[in-house]
Parts: C-alpha cells; sequence; structure tokens
C-alpha cells in the first residue's frame, strides 16, 4: 500500500497540482525537470519494489491523467506542455510490468525534453514559450520545423519511433481488465491528438507576418541530434522487445 501511495505521487503529478500550481514557487521551465526528476524516483522505486498496482489507486491515476490531459488541450506553452504530457501518461507508468514501464518512461522522458529543449529555443527567440502565434515555422525556419516534427511525431505513438514500439510492447506484457482498455485508448488518442494540435499550430500553416523568426542555431542542432539519435537507440530497443 505505500509503495502504492508514493507511485501515484511521484507519477501522476501530485506535487504539481497540490502546491506548485497553486504557489507558483517556481517558474514554468522548472517544472518539467522537477517532474521529470519525480518520475526518475518513481521508476527506481519500481524496480526496487515490483508489486502489482491496487485498482483504487489506478483509477485514481485514470483521473488525475484526464484533467492532464484538459489541461494539455488548454496550454499553447512548450514547458507547461511537456509536463502536462507526463502526468497524461501516469496510469501507463503505473499499469505497466516493471521492465515496460521503465523502458516507455524513458522513451518519454526523453521525447519531453526534446520538447522542453524546444520551449527554451522559443522563449529565448519568441520572449516566452507559447507557440501559438509562431506559426508556419517549417516554411520560414526548416530546422527548429524538422525537430518540432520528429518529437512530436514520436509523441503521437508513430512507429517506428520509441515511443510507439516500447507503448505496444507494454500493452502486449500486460494483464488486461476493462480499466486497462479504457486507459490505453485515452493515452493512445490523447498522445496523438496532443501532438497533431501542436503540429497544426506552430509547425504548419502561414507564417505570421508579425514575428521574427529565428531558426535554431548549430549548436543546438548538435544537441537535438544526439537526442534524436537516442531516440533511434531507444526504437532499435523497442522492436528487440516486440519481437523476443
Amino acid at each position: 500500500m505505500l509503495i502504492d501511495f508514493i507511485l501515484l505521487f511521484l507519477f501522476a503529478g501530485v506535487p504539481y497540482y497540490v502546491f506548485f500550481e497553486k504557489t507558483k514557487s517556481l517558474g514554468k521551465e522548472k517544472i518539467f525537470l522537477l517532474s521529470a526528476f519525480l518520475v526518475i524516483c518513481g521508476m527506481i522505486v519500481s524496480s526496487m519494489f515490483p508489486h502489482e498496482i491496487a485498482m483504487p489507486f489506478i483509477v485514481v491515476a485514470f483521473v488525475a491523467s484526464l484533467f492532464s490531459l484538459y489541461k494539455a488541450n488548454k496550454t499553447n506553452n512548450l514547458y507547461k506542455l511537456s509536463y502536462y504530457v507526463l502526468f497524461f501518461n501516469a496510469p501507463m507508468l503505473i499499469m505497466f510490468e516493471t521492465k515496460e514501464s521503465i523502458l516507455y518512461g524513458i522513451s518519454l522522458l526523453v521525447t519531453l525534453f526534446g520538447i522542453y529543449l524546444m520551449g527554451t529555443y522559443y522563449a529565448r527567440s519568441y520572449g516566452s514559450a507559447n507557440y501559438k502565434s509562431v506559426s508556419g515555422i517549417t516554411l520560414v525556419t526548416p530546422y527548429a520545423g524538422l525537430i518540432l516534427t520528429i518529437y512530436f511525431t514520436s509523441l503521437a505513438l508513430y512507429p517506428p519511433f520509441p515511443n510507439a514500439l516500447l507503448f505496444l510492447n507494454g500493452i502486449l506484457s500486460s494483464e488486461i481488465n476493462g480499466i486497462w482498455y479504457l486507459a490505453v485508448i485515452v493515452i493512445f488518442f490523447g498522445n496523438f491528438l496532443i501532438a497533431m494540435r501542436v503540429m497544426a499550430k506552430t509547425v504548419f500553416g502561414k507564417p505570421n507576418d508579425n514575428v521574427h523568426y529565428i531558426d535554431v542555431a548549430p549548436k543546438e542542432r548538435v544537441l537535438h541530434l544526439a537526442i534524436f539519435a537516442l531516440l533511434l537507440v531507444l526504437s532499435v530497443v523497442g522492436l528487440q522487445e516486440v519481437l523476443s
């Protein structure tokens, strides 16, 4: 029971919704880093004390996930989006078996860290991490457009990106029940719709004539290339897990 409480606390965004959102003691750019750290702690706890999560905790995590989906759909800020999506995927981190949960969690964190870095790029280039007014970037800042396309395609659970393969592997390795079916459907389509919504608003469309566009700097491209390489490695791992 104690482990259930700990994992729910670490995976489902409880510190954020209970404390940080109300007090605003941390900036948006720092909350993702703290949330990612807590999720990593949760994965360590899960690996050290493997056990089956009780159904009431799964239900609570799923309700919190739906709230995170609502928040992710409302925000236009890449910083906020990164940790809302992390909280949104919490049921999968709780319901998957330990190994599958850790692999999917790592892949998700890598993808969201890339989106977080793009939020930093937006904040520096356009004054904030809000993307709503910065439309059509693929036409005027092709590197930024390509980078965001790769991250959000991975987030949308498109194969052969690792999120999709490790999500599938988690499904194949888990016991099936009613709440499981519902959670899988909601998480799958939620990730897809969130990713497509952001891409439609900032990657595609007509460039805003009132915005001075600045593409991703060469040093940043190298960093994102390293993240893409890590995603490729995770894709290979995911394919091996699915086929094994």
